[in-house]
């Protein structure tokens, strides 16, 4: 099967629709989303294109494709316009046999051994890792991208990690049977280019 990964959308019905013509290219069997869907937060600046009715209506249209963890700016009131389950804090996924936790990354880690590999939001920056003691893969933001990143997702296949931007560009690779355990980021992030 092969996964798409993507987190921090806060509202931004533009880079929400750059996210949909990737789903599009990519054609993933789910789309896993890591949380802030729709509200931009008290700390965040309103995102290009905040318009968060927008981005329920492109969700929703992909409801049967989409699976979600909630983050810290997602509510029960949220709940109320999405087709789609966003309310668990945490989901543990069996994939290829390997065991993955998705959070969104705002509070601490539940429990797990170390086999477990976790797909973790919240921090806006793409990340390939060891944090709180567990190997952590963070797509970055797709609409409010921090330390320079570049907006875009993850996709898992065939036990290969790409990072890549909205457009499709792969900036970073990560396999499953390198296993290494980084104490730090080991990407290069490309220029950061904003498409109209």
């Amino acid at each position: 099967m092969k996964y798409m990964i993507a987190s921090d959308l806060h509202g931004s019905a533009f880079y929400c629709n750059q996210l949909m013509q990737a789903m599009e290219r990519e054609q993933p069997d789910k789309l896993v989303l890591l949380g802030d869907l729709l509200y931009h937060g008290p700390r965040n600046d309103l995102p290009k294109g905040y318009a968060p009715k927008d981005v329920i209506a492109m969700l929703n249209e992909k409801k049967e494709r989409l699976f979600c963890v909630r983050g810290n700016c997602d509510t029960e009131v949220d709940q109320m316009v999405l087709e789609f389950p966003i309310l668990s804090d945490s989901a543990l996924l069996m994939i290829d046999g390997k065991e993955i936790l998705a959070v969104h990354g705002h509070r601490p880690l539940p429990p797990v051994g170390k086999t477990v590999i976790c797909w973790r939001g919240h921090s806006h920056v793409p990340f390939c890792g060891e944090q709180d003691g567990v190997f952590c893969l963070n797509p970055g933001s797709v609409s409010i991208p921090k330390e320079q990143s570049p907006r875009g997702y993850l996709v898992l296949e065939a036990g290969q990690y790409r990072w890549c931007t909205l457009d499709g560009t792969v900036y970073h690779t990560w396999d499953e049977a390198e296993r290494a355990m980084p104490t730090q980021r080991m990407m290069q992030f490309p220029s950061c280019e904003e498409k109209e």
